[in-house]
Formats: structure tokens, C-alpha cells, sequence
């Protein structure tokens, strides 16, 4: 099944285009924490997120993780675009923040339909205007927020219905750029007043809008 917003894209490619796109686009599936691509390394197609969530990061010299953005279903990864349209390296990771599919479209067949196909370049443009507006929004948060804030808000956005988070203490300081050590005091303080239960691998959401009131800075 293709995504949402990737069947839209089906839906306006020409004759031509459409039967290209389905004949090369290879499905790919991958268990949580796959790193897909690794800093360093050539991107050899055009990556469309069909289904769960991909992360993409960066390292800094002391090992903790900064996450750039997130490519949901239907996206594609503006990085992976411009590595093959310049023929660069890959500047960061890419991993998959739950059980994903991806559809990996070769590198000369992506350049073929953007040369032919308003919908690919519409795609491509809509990319990278969306990636750059995320890395301002993240920028915006770490320098104007509270750690308190950003693990509320991460936690309120990461919730399934039922309220769990299924990731570990790590990968959440991982994903908010800071450490285990801290996370856990933070989730300790939420915690202490109701707002969340905490577990191996999991945190569950108990007071939504308690952590809404921390999100927004209404409670230190």
C-alpha cells in the first residue's frame, strides 16, 4: 500500500511517469532502530517513507545525538535529494524511530521523473521547504524552551492512543540532544506528580494536560 500523500503523487504523475514510479520503486521493510543510511555514505536513490517514521541526526564530538528532523509517511528525506543531485556525501544518520517501510527509488529514475514530471518537482520543493522549516522550529525550541518543556512536548507527540512511548530513556535523550541521566531525573519529577509511569523501555502519558502545562511553560 502506497501512502497517503505518496498516492496523491500517483495520482497526477503522466501515464509514462506513473508505470516508471511503481516498476522501480523497491519496498523495503525495517524493524525500529535500523540505521538506514550512516553519515559518510553515497545515497544511491530517492528514500519515500510509506509507512512509520524515520529520524534523522547528527553527532557531536562528545557522542550525544542531535535530532534534525523527523520524515513521516508520504515524505521523503531532502538530504537523500541533495546527495544525489550534487553527488555528496550523506551528512548525517537516518533511522527508524519505529517498525517503517520505505520505498527506495534509484537515483537516475528520481532524476528522470523531476526532469519530466511537475509532481516529482513539486515533491522535491515541498521537501526541502518543509525540512528547512523543521530545523528552524527545533532551533527555535532548544534555544527558547526548557529541557522540561522539550520532553513534554516530545512525549505528548511520540504518545500512541493507549499513552505509551515505546523507547527507552536513551533514545529520548538521544532524540532531545541531552542524556540518559538527565531524562530520567526530569521523568522522575513528572512522574512524582502524576504525570507519567515509567518502565523498562516505555513511558506511559497518565496526565496529558499536566504535561501540555509544562510544554507551554505554565509549570516549572
Amino acid at each position: 500500500m502506497i501512502a497517503p500523500e505518496a498516492g496523491k503523487i500517483m495520482e497526477i504523475l503522466s501515464t509514462e511517469g506513473r508505470k516508471l514510479f511503481t516498476s522501480r520503486l523497491v519496498r523495503h521493510e525495517f524493524d525500529a532502530g535500523r540505521t538506514l543510511v550512516s553519515k559518510g555514505e553515497r545515497v544511491s536513490g530517492a528514500y519515500f517513507v510509506l509507512d512509520g517514521q524515520l529520524r534523522v541526526y547528527v553527532t557531536n564530538p562528545g557522542g550525544s545525538e542531535t535530532t534534525l528532523y523527523l520524515i513521516e509517511p508520504g515524505e521523503t528525506c531532502v538530504l537523500a535529494l541533495n546527495s544525489l543531485f550534487n553527488s555528496v556525501i550523506y551528512p548525517a544518520w537516518v533511522q527508524t524511530e519505529c517498525p517503517a517501510t520505505v520505498g527506495v527509488l534509484p537515483g537516475s529514475v528520481f532524476r528522470t521523473l523531476f526532469s519530466r514530471e511537475p509532481a516529482i518537482q513539486d515533491l522535491t520543493i515541498r521537501a526541502l521547504s518543509t525540512a528547512a522549516f523543521r530545523l528552524m522550529d527545533e532551533l527555535d525550541h532548544r534555544h527558547s524552551e526548557r529541557l522540561d518543556q522539550r520532553l513534554a512536548r516530545f512525549l505528548l507527540l511520540r504518545a500512541a492512543p493507549d499513552g505509551m512511548v515505546r523507547k527507552t530513556q536513551q533514545e529520548i535523550a538521544d532524540n532531545l540532544g541531552s542524556t540518559r541521566e538527565v531524562v530520567a531525573r526530569l521523568l522522575g519529577g513528572f512522574a512524582a506528580h502524576n504525570a507519567v509511569s515509567t518502565g523498562r523501555g516505555w513511558v506511559r502519558v497518565d496526565d496529558a494536560p499536566a504535561l501540555m502545562r509544562i510544554g507551554d511553560g505554565a509549570d516549572a
